[in-house]
């Protein structure tokens, strides 16, 4: 799938709107040995992806903004040099004069050429953009570069006066999915959504959660994902109420409950999916009861993804329902304001209801806006991941203990509501048992 070079420069001109004037400098992700000569595979940085489509490694970004044309704006890529040698061994390279035509670059300069270019482009201007703090080998080259333009001092050269971190603008920006973005998210839920199924399909007692995540990462793959959008959590039992369990590598039991929260990157836009479902294909009295609070908080959750409510609306809904759930179970005493204002339901729900989501799994954008939690708005993504984790506990019927479960979806805020991306993926215990007894078992 070739990327709309145009949607990237027309990207780039709105952030050179915002910036005016100054100069951005954005570098992209570097490789990272895996062990000794050997690379893990590449995955450009999100926010240089996002303005340039270019997908090489050793690439930086300069865009440079007149005050109101009165100065000249320009888009520059620093890039590797073409080397056929290199190409035999790592695959192909664009160059600077391919990547200049093919990305649409008003100059393109060698990346071996930044510390000669890159001086130069700082001087005279006001306000330098760049992503402080990220890198700490970066921040010295740049504090490098700007000392040696503010060297030229005497010769009448100034150096940026003010330094702001670049990613704010381009965060507010990537927050709002045009339909391009959509298109694709819809896409990379489709084919992770395939993948829970499948996985219902082939679980049974005495599988391995190796053996589950294998199926998901070939449907995954098999279908057109690049790669997983995060490192595949497949926790059965007891491994479920760890949030971040990702070892993958015990054998699954009758009567024990899984839960699976993986999805897919396609084309550089995150999947991020989370079901439960009983190895065996049946749920006990206890995993329905516990499961059906679960499932219903999510639903009032997304029930309050809507234009005009505010970011925290879904989780303050899921947070009632929860609560109340564990009430009538008696695993929670008390009134349920009382309970909620204590935070009494924490040891069994520790997190929030949802993220961000798009080019990153936990995606760009402020959460709030002067303090206040900001409103949603059509375009945003976001998941809604309401869930219940139970260890053991002499205060728990021992019926509910090692019994943990989250469901998540991926929600596109409309003009007038939502649209659950991820709604092919069975969550209900009805379609769940329905799907495990029709299954390949």
């Amino acid at each position: 799938m070739q990327p709309d070079i145009a949607i990237h420069r027309a990207r780039r001109e709105r952030v050179i709107e915002q910036m005016r004037p100054g100069v951005l400098v954005l570098a992209t992700a570097p490789e990272v040995i895996r062990n000794r000569d050997a690379h893990f595979p590449y995955r450009y940085d999100s926010h240089f992806h996002y303005l340039t489509a270019f997908p090489e490694p050793e690439a930086v970004l300069v865009l440079i903004a007149g005050d109101s044309g009165k100065t000249e704006t320009r888009q520059i890529l620093f890039c590797r040099e073409k080397n056929m040698e290199r190409e035999i061994w790592d695959g192909f390279r664009f160059g600077p004069e391919a990547a200049r035509e093919v990305f649409r670059f008003d100059a393109t300069f060698a990346y071996d050429k930044l510390d000669e270019e890159l001086p130069k482009l700082l001087e005279n201007q006001p306000v330098l953009h760049y992503a402080i703090g990220f890198d700490a080998a970066w921040d010295a080259r740049m504090l490098g570069w700007l000392n040696h333009v503010r060297g030229k001092a005497r010769s009448g050269v100034s150096a940026p006066a003010a330094l702001l971190d670049a990613r704010a603008i381009i965060d507010e920006m990537r927050l709002f999915k045009d339909a391009h973005e959509l298109a694709l998210m819809q896409r990379a839920a489709d084919i992770s959504a395939a993948g829970h199924l499948a996985a219902q399909r082939i679980c049974k007692p005495g599988m391995g959660e190796w053996e589950i995540e294998a199926e998901l990462l070939y449907h995954f793959r098999k279908s057109g994902c690049q790669a997983p959008a995060y490192s595949a959590i497949v926790a059965g039992g007891a491994n479920a109420c760890v949030l971040h369990y990702i070892n993958n590598d015990q054998t699954l039991h009758d009567g024990d409950l899984l839960l699976i929260d993986a999805a897919g990157e396609y084309h550089g836009y995150a999947a991020d999916i989370t079901r439960t479902f009983p190895v065996n294909g049946r749920f006990t009295s206890a995993q329905r009861d516990i499961h059906e609070i679960v499932h219903a908080a999510q639903l009032a959750a997304i029930d309050m993804v809507k234009p005009g409510n505010s970011w925290n609306a879904p989780h303050d809904a899921a947070l009632r329902v929860l609560t109340q759930g564990m009430r009538d179970l008696k695993l929670l005493n008390g009134e349920l304001d009382g309970l909620i204002e204590q935070e009494a339901y924490k040891p069994f729900y520790m997190h929030k209801t949802g993220h961000w989501l798009g080019r990153d799994v936990h995606d760009a954008g402020e959460y709030k806006v002067n303090g206040e939690w900001r409103t949603l708005q059509a375009g945003m993504t976001l998941t809604v991941e309401p869930g219940l984790y139970i260890r053991p506990s002499e205060a728990v019927p021992k019926a509910f203990w090692n019994i943990g479960i989250r469901i998540e979806d991926d929600v596109a805020v409309t003009l007038d509501g939502c649209h659950v991306l991820t709604s092919a993926a069975p969550k209900s215990v009805s379609d769940i048992e329905q799907v495990m007894a029709h299954g390949t078992r």
